[in-house]
């Protein structure tokens, strides 16, 4: 071999050498670091409370932190993470109201709910149940019904403000029923029931695991769930479709997604751990404690899931001309 060739050879091998060696960053498995997992709700919540519960239990190999990032109805929280890079270290957990009612209602345009995310996967969704007190006198679906459009108007349903689950479903009751409620605001779901027991407010529409220790009690009556079968976390409730509104379904849901553009193996790697997280018997009674009902969902069941749900309430807010105030 001529010293020119093998001077050629040498280069050759260095420059493949240096090439891999460049390369090899990105080959490190998933995840590296710690990841990050967004949240638009206070400390102590329930979203809180379920982020932490998984923070906890998921088994990474790094550790999955917890980030409050309160305010504008979580649009902080789904604009950090939209804006993110699309590498899987930096996750948001989500609801119905975060990444489809409020950024319709509030017409943001910081992110793009529909086209800025894609799903890691769904955790559960927590129903709500149709309670009312001695001051409402009728004791069915079919009762409410006939008393509301006896008069339009005159029958008060109470919740936590425009945008809020019990808002959308009093909303999503009147569409679906033909009739006209009046939403009744209160600074909470507590503030509202306490209200109704004592007679000064008719019905809401509550979150199961706050009303129902009320209703064993007897301070409420519940009328119906919003499941789309019957729950246990409802003691045995008949169904809204059941009790004569069928295809009425409402829950505050949670999930996770991430960035749109993030690699698929990477998201199907955290969809598994965490279905594999939510399967574990503690974590199933601790979430179901907080009135969630858990449900098995692959992560192309959960992006269409979203856009259904995207579609569903867009169609409401625009339906009951439902506007932020």
């Amino acid at each position: 071999m001529t010293s020119n060739h093998a001077f050629l050879r040498r280069t050759v091998l260095c420059a493949m050498a240096c090439l891999c060696s460049a390369q090899a960053p990105a080959q490190n498995p998933f995840p590296s670091r710690p990841v990050r997992l967004i949240v638009g709700a206070p400390p102590g919540g329930a979203p809180d409370t379920v982020a932490r519960l998984l923070a906890q239990r998921m088994q990474l190999g790094q550790p999955l932190i917890v980030e409050n990032r309160n305010g504008a109805a979580s649009a902080i929280a789904s604009e950090l993470v939209a804006r993110a890079p699309a590498d899987g270290y930096t996750l948001l957990l989500t609801s119905q109201t975060g990444i489809a009612v409020s950024p319709i209602i509030n017409k943001i345009h910081s992110f793009d709910a529909q086209k800025d995310f894609t799903g890691v996967g769904l955790i559960g969704t927590a129903p709500l149940v149709l309670v009312a007190g001695q001051s409402l006198a009728a004791r069915t679906v079919p009762e409410i019904i006939a008393l509301a459009k006896s008069k339009p108007g005159a029958l008060d349903y109470g919740n936590g403000g425009v945008g809020t689950s019990p808002y959308m479903a009093g909303a999503l009751f009147s569409v679906m029923t033909g009739t006209k409620l009046t939403s009744i605001p209160y600074p909470g779901e507590q503030a509202a029931m306490t209200e109704i027991m004592a007679g000064r407010l008719p019905m809401m529409f509550a979150n199961a695991s706050s009303a129902m220790p009320h209703i064993r009690s007897g301070r409420l009556r519940g009328i119906a769930v919003t499941s789309p079968t019957r729950v246990d976390v409802a003691e045995g409730l008949p169904t809204m479709a059941e009790s004569g509104v069928p295809g009425f379904e409402i829950g505050t849901w949670l999930g996770i997604v991430a960035p749109a553009r993030t690699p698929g193996p990477i998201l199907e790697q955290l969809n598994a751990e965490l279905r594999r997280t939510l399967a574990q018997p503690d974590v199933k009674e601790k979430l179901a404690a907080q009135g969630f009902v858990l449900a098995e969902m692959d992560r192309g069941g959960f992006n269409r899931y979203l856009k259904s749900e995207y579609a569903k309430w867009s169609k409401l807010i625009q339906d009951a001309d439902i506007k932020a105030q």
